[in-house]
């Protein structure tokens, strides 16, 4: 009995929180709490019919954005002034500011009138841009600059990211529903479901880390597909969808760890020099053109006998030049003709005439030894 009453009072202590719970008007199924309800100007007032503070946001434009926006200025006055928000460009600044006013009947309109400027700063085109305002738009602005350190690889991404034509970024932009533009060191995405901009802000963070979006616009494909089938509302789509393994990055080369030795105070010793290891070994006494003190003195002789030559050869030169200086020029003598050649008549006259002149000698030879003789006989 004693069990028996210690279990009724345990069912008794037990309290049940349905029981005394009411229904609530928003315990429906049909209504979808997601679901951002416009604000109606007519309708929906503030408490005192205005705001109490006045709320201001500027951003700041670079300078080559300046003549777009002097011409598109007046269509963005008139966008705002019609819910009630004052806005000012100023181009000695180079800023664009929003604020509230009496007439702000919408608190939140401010923050859409904020994005608007951050859109027009980024160079998305003011017939874009102005959508922001619509309650069923939403933002976001993601920032790639610092997500990769080195430029060059950074420039490569984010055309990645285009791809060729365009074409990868287009792709996005029908899967995700959402408008995307590259922009220096910013990514702007622009759409009216918040599924949407975060399908697209992973594929931009990913692309940064060297993700190729091709993997993602695959899932993205396959997803699509499997959203229109109704029995696949409630399973798990993880079988359908592909799955791509992180490739094993090549092996690098086993850099060799030298070991660190212990830390003494006091420096090495003192390492031998050639000298010393040649002394040490003998080397420096019998190979004497390994003897620095010895090469010193045989390259000074060879410096001396050098330049005993050069001074020698300088000398005679000089003796030569004062020579050529002191004795007379010498006229060039004349080439001697030679003798014509003879004809066969000149040396028979030639001939006759040495003949009379050995003869007429050789009488005269003849009388003088003949008076010679007869004046030795006489005596």
């Amino acid at each position: 009995m004693s069990e028996e009453n210690a279990q009724e009072d345990a069912v008794a202590t037990k309290k049940n929180h349905s029981k005394y719970r009411r229904d609530k008007p928003w315990d429906n199924e049909e209504i979808d709490h997601w679901k951002v309800e416009s604000w109606k100007a007519g309708e929906d007032q503030l408490p005192g019919g205005h705001l109490l503070e006045e709320s201001s946001f500027a951003t700041l434009f670079p300078k080559y954005r300046e003549t777009y926006l002097r011409q598109v200025w007046p269509v963005v006055t008139r966008q705002l002034d019609s819910r009630g928000i004052a806005c000012e460009l100023n181009l000695v600044e180079g800023s664009m500011t929003v604020r509230t006013t009496k007439k702000t009947s919408d608190p939140f309109i401010i923050l859409k009138a904020r994005d608007l400027l951050k859109l027009l700063s980024r160079s998305i085109p003011v017939a874009q841009a102005v959508k922001i305002l619509e309650d069923d738009w939403q933002c976001d602005i993601v920032k790639i600059g610092g997500l990769v350190a080195n430029k060059e690889r950074f420039v490569k991404r984010r055309q990645r990211l285009l791809g060729p034509d365009g074409s990868t970024l287009k792709a996005l932009e029908l899967l995700t529903g959402c408008y995307v533009l590259v922009q220096g060191n910013t990514v702007s995405i622009m759409g009216n479901s918040w599924k949407g901009l975060k399908q697209a802000r992973r594929v931009v963070l990913d692309c940064m880390k060297n993700i190729h979006p091709v993997y993602h616009l695959k899932r993205l494909m396959i997803q699509k597909e499997l959203e229109k089938d109704p029995k696949l509302k409630d399973q798990d789509w993880s079988r359908f969808l592909p799955s791509f393994p992180k490739k094993k990055n090549v092996p690098r080369k086993k850099v060799a760890v030298k070991e660190k030795k212990p830390y003494t105070p006091f420096p090495p010793a003192q390492q031998p020099s050639k000298v010393d290891l040649q002394l040490e070994s003998g080397e420096y006494f019998i190979n004497n053109s390994t003897n620095p003190r010895k090469r010193k003195i045989a390259a000074q002789m060879e410096e001396e006998k050098r330049t005993a030559r050069q001074q020698e050869k300088s000398k005679e030169k000089r003796q030569a030049k004062l020579e050529m200086e002191h004795t007379p020029p010498q006229k060039a003598e004349g080439k001697k003709k030679e003798p014509a050649s003879e004809t066969p008549v000149q040396e028979r006259i030639k001939e006759k005439f040495k003949n009379k002149r050995v003869s007429g000698r050789s009488d005269v030879s003849d009388f003088v030894q003949s008076q010679s003789k007869k004046a030795k006989q006489s005596h």
